[in-house]
């Protein structure tokens, strides 16, 4: 378990983290979120004791990460994948870490098999893709068999199998009974991993939820119907106390309706339907619903029928090439 109780961290002027306190509990992947420069990254490195609190305490297990002995065998975290000695073998990297926390060496071939890099287990990382290095981060992460398992984007840069390999990985720990907190910012990815989530925007906390209560919170949920007699069903909808609005493709859409007892409805008044779904948000959707305010980095889309040809300059329809607004480096010819 990971407990933070009002964390704070600032650089100057600047607040990174604001407050924070919410607690990490065993048998359960929890996801945490939050847009670019929230604190998500701050956060995760006062948990291993990298940074040092403005105010406020986070413990592991009731202990602070400098009190534990043997910290790999408590809790076990990637947070920067390329952060190795490049001189040694990814064998040799593992192998150090284990002698300094008392884990025998039998761990590290096991690990190396688990994360699928036996093969280049006498090689140095330094020549390894980003998703080899993410496999060997992940390798040192579970070389203490921890209770306690830390991620911060960790399928950056992995295949297709490595993602759902990650994914698998994370929820068999968490069966186990473990704690497990992982960052990421692949929504899709987190809502097929994820049981619970903490959301910050800004530094502050935003959310600290189940997924779906989370989702539920933060969108809209209807029910979408088509079909050919279209007033008919708003006039039964209307007689049970729903409020159909038409969407832009003639379709009926009732919030806070039930798909089956819809269906009964119009079975009952021998509507024909061609469409009876119920829709919800994803949590993509409910994610930038809530972060909305708490966005610090803007990005802005071209006008819609710009042309961007190769070299990058935009051409408005009907103009002539302008450079894009990357800055006076631009127009010196150098790089921002």
């Amino acid at each position: 378990m990971i407990e933070l109780r009002d964390l704070t961290k600032r650089y100057g002027a600047k607040t990174a983290v604001d407050g924070l306190s919410f607690t990490v509990r065993p048998g359960m992947v929890t996801g945490f979120l939050g847009p670019n420069g929230a604190g998500k990254s701050t956060t995760m490195r006062m948990v291993l004791g990298l940074d040092a609190p403005t105010r406020g305490d986070v413990r592991i297990e009731g202990k602070h990460y400098a009190e534990l002995k043997e910290p790999l065998n408590s809790i076990g975290a990637l947070l920067e994948a390329k952060g190795v000695h490049g001189g040694r073998s990814a064998y040799n990297h593992l192998l150090c870490l284990a002698q300094s926390n008392g884990i025998p060496e039998r761990r590290v071939g096991e690990v190396l098999e688990m994360v699928g890099l036996r093969d280049v287990a006498r090689k140095r990382p330094k020549g390894f893709s980003l998703g080899m290095g993410q496999r060997l981060g992940i390798a040192g992460a579970l070389l203490g068999d921890p209770r306690i398992l830390m991620f911060d984007e960790p399928v950056n840069g992995l295949d297709p199998e490595g993602i759902h390999w990650i994914r698998t990985l994370m929820q068999h720990l968490a069966r186990e009974g473990r704690t497990v907190f992982v960052s990421s910012h692949l929504m899709s990815e987190m809502a097929q991993t994820a049981e619970h989530l903490v959301v910050i925007g800004q530094g502050k906390l935003l959310a600290d939820t189940s997924m779906s209560q989370f989702i539920a919170e933060n969108s809209r949920t209807h029910v979408r119907i088509r079909t050919p007699e279209p007033e008919r069903m708003r006039d039964a909808l209307f007689a049970e106390g729903l409020r159909p609005v038409t969407a832009e493709d003639g379709a009926l859409e009732v919030d806070g309706g039930d798909a089956a007892r819809i269906g009964e409805l119009a079975a009952a008044q021998r509507i024909v339907l061609h469409e009876l779904s119920p829709q919800q948000a994803s949590l993509e959707e409910a994610f930038m619903r809530l972060t909305a305010q708490s966005v610090e980095y803007h990005g802005h889309a071209p006008p819609v029928g710009t042309q961007v040809p190769p070299g990058g300059a935009a051409v408005p329809p009907g103009g002539t090439p302008t450079p894009p607004a990357w800055g006076e480096s631009w127009k010196k010819g150098g790089r921002e």
